[in-house]
């Protein structure tokens, strides 16, 4: 029988490990924009959250961390860019409200929490796991480096089991860990979902990009922060194990889960099982801070935490939440909608 995991324990155990990132991104934008599958569409077909540099936009190129003028990240040399679709409530009137994000636990200062954090997700690069650093030596992304992860097509349960990467949380407390699935949760969860994408690690060395965003990399993921397989030979540079953490709220709808007992949650691209979900990356760090950060022997919030510095330069969750992008897509996102953005009339 499966057992739900707490995270001090895994943060405890992550005390023996070396090099590891843990840390928050507030909300810098939430908008129809995709610069990486739909660069220059304006808007692109469904809305998606941003974290990261303020240099977001529907066109990036080059080297995004000479671009931007703050980041909502807690390191202040992070101006990457971190995105994924935004989850929908869908009300049994057929109209849709957006579900709100939060904080995830110990992102503040010295590890403690940070619930002033303003959305936004928790991202990670990690080199093994939370147990051990390994023999590999970890390369880090390069300036003009971006990928996907999953695809807003897949609809199938056999073709989302594919990537373990890929998964859903239902959360009892903030801190629950375990129970992953594929799909996105039957029942009303008492804090919330918890949407989990873990990219690639295997870079062919060559190219920063691919025509589907993707096969530059190879996954040799396991999922649930375990250590990833051995990188191939068509592709053996090993890069930091990069995954992000939503926390969405859902508590709010819990009283108006409808009457036949269906899931009500559905992706912005009109999907209500999950396996659609899906995640995009545009590297941003500047100069050599994260393949320094890589190479220390810190991990989590030993590295730098909101206004405590470390090998990194960290800012306070104040100075974080300060950082924003202004929409480019004039259009509701919020409040009771009709339908979709960019998605048309409700079926």
């Amino acid at each position: 029988m499966k057992t739900a995991i707490q995270l001090p324990l895994l943060l405890l155990q992550a005390g023996l490990s070396q090099a590891g990132l843990r840390f928050g991104c507030s909300s810098v934008s939430i908008q129809r924009l995709d610069p990486v599958v739909e660069p220059g569409q304006v808007p692109s077909a469904h809305v998606h959250q941003i974290v990261g540099g303020n240099a977001f936009n529907a066109t990036m190129q080059g080297d995004i961390g000479e671009k931007g003028t703050c980041t909502t990240c807690a390191y202040t040399e992070d101006f990457s860019n971190y995105w994924t679709a935004v989850l929908y409530f869908r009300h049994e009137n057929g109209s849709y409200k957006r579900v709100p994000q939060y904080p995830n636990a110990q992102l503040g200062y010295e590890g403690q929490d940070a619930p002033e954090i303003r959305g936004g997700m928790t991202i990670y690069y990690t080199q093994k796991d939370f147990v051990g650093n390994g023999a590999d030596k970890i390369t880090a992304f390069q300036p003009g480096f971006r990928m996907t992860v999953g695809s807003p097509t897949t609809s199938e349960i056999a073709n989302s089991s594919v990537n373990p990467g890929l998964r859903y949380t239902c959360l009892e407390t903030i801190l629950t860990r375990g129970y992953e699935t594929p799909d996105f949760p039957d029942r009303p969860c008492p804090a919330g979902i918890m949407a989990i994408h873990h990219f690639p690690a295997c870079w062919d060395g060559v190219n920063l990009d691919s025509p589907d965003h993707q096969s530059h990399m190879y996954s040799t993921t396991r999922g649930a922060f375990q250590e990833a397989g051995p990188c191939p030979a068509s592709h053996p540079v090993r890069m930091p194990q990069l995954a992000y953490e939503t926390m969405w709220n859902t508590t709010a709808f819990a009283d108006m889960w409808p009457s036949d007992g269906s899931q009500p949650f559905v992706w912005s691209f009109m999907d209500g099982k999950g396996y659609g979900t899906h995640a995009d990356y545009m590297f941003g760090w500047q100069g050599d801070s994260l393949q320094r950060a890589m190479d220390d022997a810190c991990m989590f919030h030993n590295c730098g935490s909101p206004g405590m510095q470390g090998v990194l330069k960290t800012q306070t969750v104040e100075e974080m939440n300060k950082c924003s992008v202004e929409n480019t897509v004039d259009e509701d996102t919020e409040g009771w909608l009709s339908e979709l953005p960019g998605q048309g009339a409700p079926m």
